[in-house]
């Protein structure tokens, strides 16, 4: 089983500007050279912040940010993975999107909870669906934001070795971002990374970055505080399966309506 390399891109948004997000972050990752890396992961809302602007944002899935995704994924030899505003059979998401280099596949997420306290779930539908994705050996679950405060369904049943939570997660409610992020590694015997944006939005939300990846057993490997820019770290896949099968804890979980 192979290692993987994660690369985090947390950075500033210009208020529901894609084309303005799309050039800015292609323009970081040519600045900081994305050398070896498997998979880049963008925030939530990469090209417009967290809009609620539905109507008037959403893109269709081959519209130009998919286009312009599996083209950096092209150029960079690497996956990438970050959500945007889709317009689905007349229905809209805040849907996830993972592109491979050199495969027209791609992988979706459409975002389970929706965060009512900003009115997402009346411009947006729910997902209904869990997405896991393989990719260079390794069994990668995705999330939106919100999803981090509801551990049901964040459940590893899927046998995922990496959770994957991109997010709009404002600077007033870090301490539930910093503490929830080693919750979910921990009890799910799994890496977790967040990646978060910084900067301040259009209704005036700060945000203070904290993207960051932990290990299975919920220690720290990357912390980014509020720097922009990219940061790649390693993941071992042997070091996580070693401790699966000192510490087989899955193994005694309870089923929940129908999630085993």
């Amino acid at each position: 089983m192979e290692s993987l390399h994660l690369t985090l891109c947390q950075c500033s948004l210009v208020w529901e500007s894609p084309e303005t997000n799309r050039r800015n972050i292609e323009l970081l990752l040519c600045k900081e050279v994305v050398e070896q890396t498997d998979l880049i992961l963008l925030p939530e809302m990469f090209t417009t912040g967290f809009s609620m602007h539905s109507d008037k944002l959403a893109e269709s899935m081959d519209g130009p940010t998919v286009s312009w995704m599996q083209a950096m994924a092209d150029r960079f030899g690497a996956a990438i993975a970050g959500s945007l505003i889709i317009c689905d059979g007349g229905r809209y998401f805040n849907r996830l999107v993972f592109v491979r280099p050199g495969n027209p596949a791609i992988d979706t997420y459409d975002k389970r909870h929706r965060f009512t306290l900003a009115g997402e779930h009346e411009h947006f539908d729910a997902g209904t669906r869990r997405c896991i994705s393989s990719w260079k050996s390794w069994n990668i679950a995705w999330y939106i934001c919100y999803d981090l405060r509801f551990p049901v369904w964040s459940r590893n049943v899927e046998a995922a070795d990496l959770m994957v939570y991109v997010a709009n997660f404002p600077a007033k409610r870090a301490r539930a971002w910093n503490g929830l992020l080693p919750a979910r590694a921990i009890e799910n015997q799994c890496y977790v990374a967040g990646v978060n944006r910084t900067g301040t939005d259009g209704k005036g939300l700060e945000y203070q970055g904290d993207s960051a990846v932990y290990d299975f057993e919920g220690r720290p490997l990357l912390h980014m505080a509020a720097r922009e820019g990219l940061q790649t770290i390693c993941l071992s896949h042997p070091e996580l399966e070693n401790f699966r099968n000192e510490f087989p804890f899955l193994r005694d979980r309870d089923a929940f309506g129908g999630i085993t």
